[in-house]
């Protein structure tokens, strides 16, 4: 998933050896049926007094009643991306890369969203690309990221690091991940030592067992899983082909819940309206349902934190349509 902006070493306390992970169970994110997804994100020429500024005035009381109105039962948050900016405070990712002032917002908005979100039932979700920040070069590299089908060790500790330390401050209020660009998984997490894909899964589920994990592996049809120790499929699906969105062919693939990630808008965090109509989208998500899959979708999102108006009448037509069990 490309976007553009809107609006180590070794470190003390990194796995040495391999850490023990199960899967969890996906019975609530099966249960909720399908969620909506955002990406609030920067340009990398923004300022640090500038990004705290813009998550300072994000309106988490009004994005809440957005959502509550839609009727969904979970939620995705981008926690950064390209331009190496970050939504949440994190002393790991500021020791390894010592950009000062830090680049991570002073306002943890991972945690005040869980507070308005969980009175209403809504999980909180988060995302994060599997690589570095690659418009942001002293991150790169001091977190030693080479793009491509390189192994990537020491950078992969560093990494896991930073996730391990967001997820262990945020204990069992994020309910799961959606961990971007895993596209060289043969070159980066096939190994049976780690760095791997189950010492990434590790550091994810580090404050909360329960966390749910997908590897996005780009767009593929069919839908498939990357991993033994991803919970459910990242799924990301684009609008190409005479038939965008795939079928479900059932709950399972290959021991992960079948999950499909999409987008309303005219792309990724993009468009003034919906791309479908509302009934295209229903039957969509009742069929995927149906076949016992789940289903996210992408839309827009402003430097306030609200949903333009348009897609919240989607996704409310949505909701009144497929009520949350």
């Amino acid at each position: 998933m490309i976007m553009l902006a809107v609006g180590l070493a070794f470190l003390p306390g990194a796995a040495k050896e391999q850490p023990k992970v199960k899967r969890a169970s996906t019975d609530w994110f099966r249960q909720a049926g399908w969620g909506v997804f955002t990406h609030y994100l920067t340009g990398e020429d923004m300022s640090a007094t500038e990004w705290n500024a813009l998550v300072d005035g994000f309106d988490v009381p009004g994005l809440a009643r957005q959502l509550k109105q839609t009727g969904c039962r979970y939620y995705y948050l981008t926690l950064g991306q390209n331009s190496g900016h970050y939504c949440s405070p994190n002393a790991a990712y500021d020791r390894i890369v010592g950009i000062t002032p830090s680049k991570c917002s002073r306002r943890d908005l991972v945690a005040d969203l869980y507070d308005a979100l969980h009175p209403l039932g809504i999980r909180l979700m988060v995302y994060l690309p599997a690589g570095a920040p690659d418009r942001d070069p002293v991150a790169m590299e001091r977190l030693q990221w080479s793009k491509g089908a390189a192994r990537n060790a020491e950078f992969q500790r560093n990494w896991e690091a930073v996730i391990r330390e967001w997820s262990q401050r945020w204990g069992k209020k994020v309910g799961g991940w959606w961990f971007d660009g895993c596209y060289w998984p043969d070159a980066m997490y096939r190994f049976p030592a780690p760095p791997n894909f189950q010492s990434f899964a590790a550091a994810a589920k580090a404050g909360n067992p329960q966390a749910l994990v997908a590897f996005n592996p780009g767009v593929l049809r069919p839908i498939i899983s990357l991993s033994e120790y991803e919970d459910y499929t990242a799924g990301e699906i684009d609008h190409s082909g005479d038939d965008p969105f795939p079928p479900c062919p059932g709950r399972w693939v290959e021991g992960a819940q079948w999950h499909m990630l999409s987008y309303l808008g005219s792309n990724w965090c993009r468009g003034d309206k919906p791309a479908y109509p509302d009934d295209l989208i229903v039957r969509v998500t009742r069929d995927r349902l149906a076949a016992g899959g789940v289903v996210t979708w992408d839309v827009p999102i402003d430097r306030q934190g609200h949903i333009p108006q348009p897609f919240v009448d989607q996704l409310s037509a949505l909701g009144r349509a497929l009520p949350g069990k």
